[in-house]
């Protein structure tokens, strides 16, 4: 075993000897997130200027996007949540367009800049290899070209196998923690959420290989699949709604053609029981997202079963979920990195999986046009299937003509006549 006890400091020390002014901070992502670094960093502020920091979705509290850190502290984010939202939209924080699996390369090439690390990572094992444990994505690429690695090292971190490693000795500074990881509740399934996960699940063949989100309705079609056979996990994501396939036997990873019998994420987000389950898990395989999000890695797995949500589509079958018209909600995240995957899969399918409304049903989320300013996420010439509750719409092949009708037989009864007079409008 390394010792790396000199590397022991406090949050504080680390935060005050590792960055400079001017530089830019990249944040573990999701519940990967090591907050006694970004606790330090924003109780130190008036040490630092002009100090960018740049992360997908953290979990937990930003502080560093408080009005008070402006000059300080700015915020480059590749995807939003509720704790960055209002900085962007106040313009005290940027947004910059990425594909996920695109980020690594970002680093290397220095298109984003990546002198800091702040990393969280498990206890290293005998070989002095810790574990980036639920967050290897762009965490261990940021790590890699970092000029220096700050680390909180927790106890609770599980250490989860795959290419999730980083040698205790590429560690600069070490903040030792013991506390629990974020976790999410588990999502509520309504009847909405169970039909769409109905209509999802006919879609879904034996010894298909999934990627799904987290949410109602990916739990939904989960519990829909208990009598499939030998299916795959190859997700961005892994969250708890996998777990009972798995102990069942029914999601195996046996038909996949690679990391055959391995299921394989980029970050795990969910609860206490997840973490656990990944603990020492040697069926589990975390890896970078430039491996696991690459179109051309998915597409080597046949029958690639892509399920993603949206906020909208219009009738053109055009995709936006990142807008609500010119604000920013969130980010394209790994969609289009899966959509294209599936497409190139042999059988593959990619799926949009909404509900027919949104804001308790008073408005239609198959829209006629999008509001203006709003993001095409999706193009129309990559979406394949759309689902609500009220059936499954396949567009790929259809005219612009055809799939109007086609999205306007899934959506809500209340808001097909609308639709209908637009598509005389614009198509008869």
């Amino acid at each position: 075993m390394i010792d790396y006890t000199k590397k022991i400091v406090t949050a504080d020390e680390a935060v005050r000897q590792a960055v400079h002014d001017g530089e830019t901070i990249v944040v573990a992502h999701a519940a990967g997130a090591p907050k006694p670094l970004v606790d330090a960093l924003a109780s130190n502020y008036e040490r630092f200027h002009n100090v960018k920091l740049f992360h997908l979705i953290t979990l937990g509290d930003a502080p560093y996007c408080d009005p008070k850190m402006e000059g300080h502290f700015h915020l480059m984010a590749g995807f939003l949540g509720g704790n960055t939202r209002a900085c962007v939209a106040e313009h005290r924080g940027d947004f910059i367009p990425v594909f996920f699996h695109r980020l690594p390369y970002y680093f290397r090439e220095g298109l984003i800049p990546c002198d800091v690390a702040f990393i969280q990572v498990s206890k290293p094992n005998e070989a002095g290899m810790c574990s980036f444990g639920v967050s290897c994505d762009y965490t261990k690429p940021a790590a890699e070209k970092a000029r220096v690695v700050v680390a909180e090292m927790n106890e609770q971190m599980p250490f989860i196998e795959g290419d999730n490693f980083i040698n205790v000795k590429d560690i600069d500074y070490i903040v030792e923690t013991n506390r629990p990881l974020y976790e999410l509740p588990l999502p509520k399934i309504g009847d909405v959420e169970r039909a769409i996960g109905k209509n999802v699940a006919d879609l879904v063949d034996d010894g298909a290989t999934l990627q799904l989100g987290i949410g109602s309705i990916p739990d939904a079609v989960l519990s829909f699949l208990g009598e499939k056979n030998d299916l795959g996990l190859h997700t961005e994501m892994f969250s708890d709604g996998a777990i009972p396939l798995i102990e069942k036997g029914v999601m195996n990873g046996k038909r996949k053609q690679i990391d055959n019998g391995l299921h394989t994420s980029t970050f795990l987000m969910g609860s206490k029981k997840l973490y656990d389950f990944a603990n020492h898990n040697d069926s589990i395989k975390i890896a970078p997202v430039d491996y696991v999000n690459d179109p051309m890695v998915i597409g080597q797995l046949d029958n690639m079963i892509s399920i993603n949500s949206c906020i909208e589509v219009d009738l053109q079958g055009q995709v936006n979920s990142e807008s609500m018209g010119l604000t920013q909600f969130s980010g394209v995240g790994g969609q289009v990195d899966y959509v294209r995957g599936a497409a190139i899969s042999k059988g593959g399918k990619s799926i949009m999986a909404i509900p027919s409304t949104a804001r308790k049903g008073t408005v239609s989320r198959i829209v006629a046009n999008f509001a203006p300013g709003s993001a095409i996420t999706t193009s129309r010439n990559d979406v394949d299937y759309i689902v609500t509750e009220y059936g499954t719409a396949r567009l790929a092949g259809l005219s612009l003509r055809d799939r109007a009708k086609a999205l306007i037989a899934i959506a809500h009864p209340n808001f097909r006549d609308e639709l209908e007079e637009e598509m005389k409008r614009r198509f008869c």
